[in-house]
């Protein structure tokens, strides 16, 4: 086959040994010689790139047995070699390697048979197997990856890569960051056992332990999903462009003060990214809020805290109190009427153009004119509000929180006054008076989590029967459009501003995810997220072509997803007289287990409920056990009895009076009132 070496070898034009790749390294390929050496003197470089396995190997070998060797190979001496014939490890043709030995061993070809080689140096030998493999078959993102590495271990910088293979360095950067995922890893994607997704995912991580231990030890397949496994990595750790407090306190500042931020380098966002040290991020949004509070302070406060973020059922304990607003002069009632006609001049100009039906669009137009109303409509507000002044008295009783909203801007409430604390006009709550409330059975964090779940047993009745669902609703509006005729305070337990309580229920309750009412929830709002329009723009024209039964079981579905019954306290409920009309069987939804209740009670509590519902003996060797130990043997002893609390068991409805001796105090309507 070559015999004679003149007509066995075409030696391939030099450019293409180095796959146009880059002119950095072409002139020292073509420099370099072409010289001829035994195959027994060859074998395969350590530093070849190339380390997935070879294919199509025996297809090459009759090629080169029929046509000859084309294309020389490009080696480097090996090291440690000596002598005037060192072995050389080919860097670059590595597959013809392979096939010329395959000959060799099937003794087609002579084991002294000269090859054509280039020989480069040891330092230029990786750039030139990754050129070359580059160039022809597309090289595996794993072998790709490493071989950037052992180019900057060898003293490039990633710009001198990314301008050798005119690629951006964020590119490089991305294939470093893979190259240093566990070799364990990297064979698994070299395999084709995971996804490129997958392994970025992965790569968010840097300890190799914990990245086998989130692959090979997943209990489940869907948990190496590329969500789950970056879930499973930052759980613990804040997402820069989601969360209140790096918005307010900034990445820089928080990197400033020596915090750590995990990148993602493989996010198309330019801050994607992870903080990692959640105190230090709480303990500067703290030292920037208690330099706002000291302003606020000097306004003379009676007390002023801070908070990171809004915690209702802290505030549920204040009442609120207003400025009190002083009369005008007759000067600024002269300017006030002045706002109210500019105000009536622009809502009027806004309303003919809205009103015009042959008009055509005019975008311009109608952002102007809406800016106009706007600004008017702002003007008289806050001329009102210059009329408004806190009292001495009022500021001697009352104080104010500095919070973050959820977009992490500073909001100031003031006027916040403990509740049974004297008050603006001068009322005290004398708490001698008040006799002394009973401890209640069930802690509030508890209540919250218990009617969480009742409010999911009720939607999911609820959104079974459309006709119901539609008299809940028109209960509710009924009221608030002839409020001559009915007490406009009287709820039923329906949000009527649209308030999906969804992720509300999953924040109150841990265990609500595994609860039988959640399942079935969560099942038909796949099935309506399927049938919807992805579009809002197409929402309405779908809605108008549906059938009477589509659009019953729909608005069933969305007012059920309003209901909200979650409160604090152990107090009846208006949600109680829509259960009982939907006959809900609250032990088909909730059963007493460790996780539900017992471990969230005391031990005596526990061993009241099983004297009670089993028998005395039964709880008897309760109180000799630790807690855990109590409340397994309990949740044992409970199951199949069909207990509830006395919070999901009570069915009685709350009365609201209609006297007409109301206060005006402002009620707190967050958790167990309705936002109207």
């Amino acid at each position: 086959m070559m015999g004679d070496r003149s007509n066995d070898v075409a030696v391939a034009d030099d450019a293409n040994v180095s796959g146009g790749a880059g002119s950095l390294l072409e002139t020292k390929f073509v420099e370099a010689p072409i010289t001829f050496v035994p195959l027994s003197r060859l074998s395969v470089s350590p530093l070849n790139v190339r380390r997935k396995a070879l294919t199509g190997i025996e297809g090459l070998a009759d090629s080169i047995l029929a046509k000859g060797l084309l294309q020389n190979l490009v080696a480097h001496p090996a090291r440690g070699s000596r002598g005037k014939n060192p072995k050389l490890c080919v860097c670059a043709g590595q597959r013809r390697l392979a096939a010329l030995q395959l000959l060799a061993e099937q003794g087609k070809v002579s084991a002294d048979q000269c090859i054509p080689v280039k020989v480069l140096t040891e330092a230029e030998a990786v750039a030139a197997s990754l050129i070359e493999n580059e160039a022809r078959e597309p090289m595996h993102a794993a072998d790709q990856a490493v071989a950037f590495r052992l180019l900057l271990e060898e003293g490039r910088s990633i710009d001198y890569v990314a301008a050798l293979f005119s690629i951006p360095p964020l590119t490089v950067q991305r294939r470093l960051k893979i190259a240093n995922v566990s070799p364990k890893i990297l064979d698994v994607y070299r395999d084709d056992g995971m996804t490129t997704e997958q392994i970025q995912a992965l790569a968010l991580c840097d300890d190799h332990d914990k990245q086998e231990r989130l692959w090979f030890d997943a209990a489940q397949s869907w948990l190496r999903d590329p969500y789950h496994l970056r879930e499973a990595i930052v759980e613990e750790e804040i997402n820069v462009s989601e969360n209140p407090l790096v918005a307010f306190v900034t990445l820089d500042a928080y990197v400033a003060a020596g915090g750590y931020v995990r990148r993602d380098l493989f996010s198309e966002s330019a801050n994607a990214g992870y903080i990692t040290d959640t105190a230090l991020l709480q303990q500067l949004a703290t030292e920037r809020l208690l330099v706002i509070a000291q302003d606020v302070l000097a306004e003379g406060w009676s007390f002023v805290e801070t908070r990171v973020k809004r915690d209702f059922s802290e505030l549920s304990a204040y009442t609120h109190i207003t400025p009190q607003a002083r009369d005008m002069t007759k000067k600024e009632a002269a300017q006030y009427a002045k706002l109210e006609k500019a105000r009536g001049k622009a809502s009027s100009a806004l309303d003919a153009y809205y009103s015009a039906e042959t008009i055509e669009e005019d975008e311009d137009k109608r952002d102007a004119l809406e800016d106009g109303a706007r600004d008017a409509q702002n003007g008289c507000e806050q001329f009102v509000e210059a009329l408004e002044a806190w009292t001495p008295e009022q500021l001697a009783s009352a104080g104010a929180f500095v919070l973050l909203n959820h977009a992490g801007k500073v909001v100031i409430e003031r006027g916040y006054v403990k509740r049974g604390t004297a008050t603006s006009a001068g009322h005290e709550g004398d708490e001698q008076d008040i006799p002394k409330k009973a401890k209640p059975v069930h802690s509030d964090k508890l209540c919250r989590r218990l009617t969480a779940h009742r409010t999911a047993a009720v939607q999911v009745e609820l959104a079974a029967k459309p006709n119901i669902a539609l008299s809940v609703l028109m209960q509710r509006l009924i009221p608030t459009v002839f409020s001559s005729l009915y007490y406009y305070g009287e709820e039923t337990g329906v949000h009527v501003s649209a308030t999906c309580s969804h992720d509300k229920l999953l924040r109150e309750a841990d265990d609500m995810e595994a609860s039988a009412a959640w399942q079935e929830i969560e099942a038909e709002r796949s099935k309506w997220a399927a049938m919807l329009p992805k579009q809002r723009s197409n929402l309405l024209p779908w809605l108008i072509e549906q059938s009477d039964d589509v659009m019953a079981n729909l608005f069933a579905f969305c007012v059920a997803s309003t209901l909200d019954s979650v409160t604090g306290t152990e107090a009846a409920h208006p949600v109680n007289a829509l259960a009982d009309l939907l006959e809900v069987d609250m032990t088909k939804y909730w059963t007493p287990t460790q996780g539900s209740y017992l471990n969230h009670v005391s031990k005596a509590r526990i061993a009241e409920v099983v004297s009670t519902v089993v028998s005395p003996e039964a709880a008897a060797p309760l109180t000799a056990m630790k807690k855990d130990a109590a409340a397994a043997t309990a949740e044992l002893r409970l199951a199949g009895t069909g207990w509830l609390p006395e919070v999901l068991a009570k069915r009685g409805a709350s009365e609201i009076a209609a006297d007409d001796d109301q206060t005006d105090e402002p009620v707190d309507m967050e958790d167990d009132e309705i936002l109207n």
